[in-house]
């Protein structure tokens, strides 16, 4: 895999998959060293007080320069040209203050990459070197350990990109102290930043003027869990789809709600997309009652709206998550410190550093809130369906719980897997209450607004993980109704549409941790290994996989 570079043309969210899942190495394009130049050339001499009409005029304070930040900003300006230095690392170590589980390490490497790309933008003051080390942890696997709690989405992720800071920095005078290098992970264990950096062979970095603060200050921690929630987002809106045309198929759904007149008249570009997707999932079935050219069998030829509306939800879904994606796509190559420099600024304005509020992560906030909205609709759809799947009375002849037993009551079947859907959809209605209504004032005022988009990015990528669960559990439930359709008609495979053919010989030919598979259920078995078993398949587009030689990759 070539290695991608940074700071040439703008990432892709697959650029950001690639390298926080696959591991794809990073460099530094060729001229980064020079587009950085001039800000760092403008901060050093803001430093050493050359930007002085009178040399032995007081310094003047620049903030995040040589002041204190906040509500301590411009009280005073440093003296000594080191001092600025020593604020540098001073910062960070009084910034790694968080709590809570340690994030996954592919959230880690997608904000270590967001934070690079927005160094080597070139407005940040700092040098090149900086961005390098970034890097170098990157591909060589030093991943900071960063607890999930202390964002509150402005100032920037301040908490967690100090985690990240503290391991690639030291004190710029002194002995490089282990108790002061924070944490990294190094083979799946937790050991001291030192010791990380030591076993990769890289020098931890002494921190020059503002590079501190540029390294803390922005939204990548935030960008990155937006990134990931939208991405796996989109894949999982499209596997619903998958499983919702087989569940529509095992209840012999309706043809009517997905020809594509009804869905034109009304002109939502992503309804339109959903309802094709659905047909061609669909074609070829012997159970669908209706057609273009076939007038439907049964009157009214009308289903419950779990199955006829998942055009009109699942296709405001895909328009929000694709809005949200352009968003957050536009935030992975931004510049989001504070102070920004431009040494282009005309000559009559000595102060190149702009103050302005590029941290601030409304944009996130949003982008996170309205995917664990869209998302926990994914689910609570699905949820109803699985209902409909299990109740003997709303299934259309399929036996209650979706299971054929000896003695009527012996077994559970698929009673308890609806359960567990209830309980994740139930979960994600609060997790999708949105976090960017909610501020609380900090530091003395001064930050009286923040964007809550951490919180809202953890919450979103917990609401993607319970409904993949949702939809992994009515993979499995739908192929099970599929099969007791084929018995209960008395019709063979080829009766179902070939997609439903190929989902189904996906799932029973994976395997699961107590190595039985995901087998047709005749009585009750352990249930635990299949359904994470087919969320993994969720997870990882393997249905999709299996379904795009037949629908040409329709929907994508």
């Amino acid at each position: 895999m070539n290695a991608l570079q940074i700071g040439a043309i703008p990432l892709t969210m697959r650029d950001l998959i690639d390298v926080a899942r696959r591991g794809k190495r990073v460099e530094l394009a060729p001229g980064s060293a020079d587009r950085m130049r001039a800000s760092l050339d403008w901060v050093s001499d803001a430093v050493a007080g050359r930007l002085r009409d009178d040399p032995g005029a007081p310094v003047e304070p620049i903030y995040s320069i040589n002041t204190g930040f906040g509500s301590l900003a411009g009280r005073k300006a440093f003296e000594r040209p080191e001092q600025a230095s020593d604020l540098s690392r001073r910062l960070i170590i009084s910034n790694a203050c968080g709590v809570g589980r340690l994030l996954e390490p592919d959230l880690i490497r997608a904000a270590m990459l967001i934070r690079a790309v927005s160094l080597a933008r070139g407005h940040s003051g700092v040098r090149v070197e900086v961005a390098q080390a970034i890097l170098d942890m990157l591909n060589h696997d030093v991943l900071p350990a960063v607890p999930e709690y202390g964002s509150l989405g402005a100032s920037g992720d301040l908490i967690p990109l100090a985690h990240l800071a503290i391991v690639l920095s030291r004190a710029p005078e002194g002995e490089d102290l282990d108790e002061e290098s924070g944490q990294a992970l190094l083979n799946g264990q937790v050991v001291s930043g030192l010791a990380a950096m030591k076993a990769a062979g890289l020098e931890r970095l002494k921190l020059g003027p503002k590079e501190g603060l540029a390294l803390t200050n922005g939204t990548s921690f935030s960008t990155a869990m937006a990134a990931l929630a939208v991405h796996d987002a989109r894949q999982l809106a499209l596997t619903s789809e998958v499983t919702a045309a087989m569940t529509i198929e095992a209840l012999t759904g309706f043809g009517d709600a997905f020809l594509p007149q009804i869905h034109e008249a009304r002109g939502h570009p992503g309804q339109i997309a959903s309802a094709a997707h659905l047909r061609a999932l669909l074609k070829g079935s012997a159970f669908i009652d209706g057609s273009e050219e076939e007038d439907p069998r049964r009157q009214p030829p009308q289903d419950a709206y779990s199955l006829r509306c998942v055009p009109q939800v699942l296709g405001a879904v895909r328009e929000s998550l694709e809005f949200v994606g352009s968003v957050v796509e536009r935030e992975i190559n931004a510049a989001t410190d504070n102070p920004l420099i431009f040494p282009e600024l005309p000559a009559s304005r000595r102060l190149k550093a702009l103050s302005g509020g590029n941290f601030h992560a409304e944009y996130l906030a949003f982008a996170s809130d309205f995917t664990a909205i869209a998302v926990t609709e994914i689910g609570s759809i699905a949820e109803r369906r699985l209902f409909r799947l299990d109740d003997g009375t709303l299934n259309r002849g399929l036996p209650d719980m979706l299971v054929r037993s000896e003695d009527i009551g012996m077994d559970c079947g698929y009673m308890l897997p609806q359960y567990l859907a209830a309980a994740l959809v139930s979960d994600c209605k609060t997790l999708a209450h949105p976090d960017s209504v909610d501020s609380i004032p900090t530091c003395a005022n001064q930050e009286d607004h923040v964007s809550m988009a951490n919180n809202a990015g953890r919450h979103a990528r917990q609401v993607v993980a319970n409904i993949e669960n949702v939809i992994g559990i009515e993979l499995v439930m739908a192929a099970q109704a599929l099969e007791l359709r084929l018995e209960v008609s008395g019709k063979g495979p080829e009766a179902l549409s070939p997609a439903s053919r190929a989902v189904i010989e996906l799932v029973r030919s994976t395997p699961t941790s107590d190595g039985r598979g995901i087998t047709h259920l005749t009585r009750d078995v352990v249930m635990y290994p299949r359904v994470r078993a087919a969320t993994e398949l969720v997870h990882a587009g393997a249905v999709l996989d299996a379904v795009a030689p037949i629908t040409g990759g329709e929907g994508h």
